[in-house]
Parts: structure tokens; C-alpha cells; sequence
């Protein structure tokens, strides 16, 4: 399980994909929902031809925030990982939880982004679902030399826009793992403000431990 959601940050979004082997479909045959996932690796490809851009941690945190957050559904994101708490959640709670998830997902993409970078992306066929708002976004990483990795996204459309909901790797889904990871820390600590907490300090030592690094 830890080795398909260290996975599943290398990868999280498939921003790495167009970055050494030619994409298996062109972008004039994908369908709108698999559009998202290739227009933000392709915004990475063209970062990625700039050397100098990957030893700037803060820089690389800000472009990785700007083509994820118009990408992904924050608010829908955070509600499933919390589930039934969610519910329970006053409304400071919800913005302060959903705030630290999303700059842990960010920076721990970050950080896989500078180490990262042979990988591409291979669409599959979409299946027709009976709610047409949402899709499930089929794709394979490919990596040299190495067995294509089944990278599967849930997206929702919704004001006009798609956006990502979860990523499953290998069938083992993001949304999921951090339920259970933040189920279980609540039950330990006796509330979720004190796991806000203790997640807001780790990420304000993680980003100013790479700032100084």
C-alpha cells in the first residue's frame, strides 16, 4: 500500500507525462476530460526545457499550484477524504483543512517533481457512464525500460468545467489511503482541529526546510 501512494505522489495529476517519450495519442483525438491531463503535462514539458527552473523550490511550488488548482476539485477532494467527518466539521475547520491538504499535496508533488522526469503517457479508450458528468480518465505511464503503471482519474464536470475528484494507481485510490490515514489520526489525537494543526506545522517546517536547502 505505502509503495502505491508513494506512486501516486511521483505522479499525481500525470504532470510528468509528455517528458521524454512521445505521447501515445495527439491531443486532437482525446476527448475533453483527457484534454485536462494533457494540457497540464504539457505546460510541464516546456518548464522541464528550462535547467535552471528545478533547483527553485518555491518557484516550482507556485507553477505546480497554478496547474493544479484550476485542475482538480479541492472542495469535493477534501470532503470525500474526510467522509462522515466532513459533515461534522465546523466551517473553519473545512477551509483549514481543505488549505493544509492542498499545500501537502502541492508541495509533496513539488518535490517529486525535481527528482522525476522520464515518463509518458498513454490514454485509453473512455467508457460511457450512465451520469455524464462524470468520467473515469484511463491512462498508462510509461516508464524505460520498466511495466506500464495504470493511472486512472475521476473527474466531475461541473460549472462548465472538468476537474479531477481522485486518482487511482493500480486500482488503489488517493481519495482512500488519506480517509483512512486521517481517520486514524483523529481517533488518535481525539479531534480533527488538533490534525489540522499538526499538519499545518508540518507543512510550514517542510516548505521552509526546502527554501533554506
Amino acid at each position: 500500500m505505502k509503495q502505491y501512494l508513494n506512486v501516486l505522489f511521483i505522479l499525481l495529476f500525470g504532470f510528468l507525462a509528455n517528458a521524454g517519450v512521445p505521447t501515445q495519442a495527439v491531443a486532437a483525438d482525446l476527448l475533453e476530460p483527457q484534454k485536462v491531463i494533457e494540457d497540464a503535462s504539457s505546460q510541464l514539458k516546456v518548464r522541464m526545457q528550462d535547467p535552471g527552473f528545478t533547483k527553485d523550490f518555491r518557484k516550482i511550488t507556485e507553477f505546480v499550484h497554478s496547474v493544479i488548482y484550476p485542475r482538480a476539485d479541492f472542495d469535493l477532494i477534501s470532503s470525500l477524504v474526510l467522509g462522515k467527518m466532513w459533515k461534522e466539521a465546523s466551517a473553519s475547520e473545512k477551509e483549514a483543512f481543505k488549505k493544509e491538504f492542498q499545500t501537502l499535496l502541492i508541495r509533496t508533488y513539488s518535490r517529486a517533481f525535481v527528482e522525476f522526469k522520464e515518463w509518458s503517457v498513454r490514454f485509453l479508450p473512455i467508457n460511457a457512464d450512465e451520469d455524464e458528468r462524470k468520467v473515469m480518465v484511463k491512462t498508462e505511464i510509461l516508464q524505460p525500460g520498466l511495466q506500464p503503471i495504470a493511472v486512472n482519474y475521476r473527474m466531475l464536470f461541473n460549472k462548465g468545467e472538468w476537474k479531477v475528484y481522485d486518482i487511482l494507481i493500480e486500482g488503489v485510490s488517493l481519495v482512500t489511503n488519506y480517509r483512512t490515514s486521517f481517520k486514524n489520526e483523529v481517533e488518535r489525537t481525539g479531534s480533527l482541529q488538533e490534525v489540522i494543526n499538526q499538519l499545518a506545522k508540518r507543512n510550514t517546517e517542510a516548505l521552509s526546510s526546502q527554501n533554506h536547502s
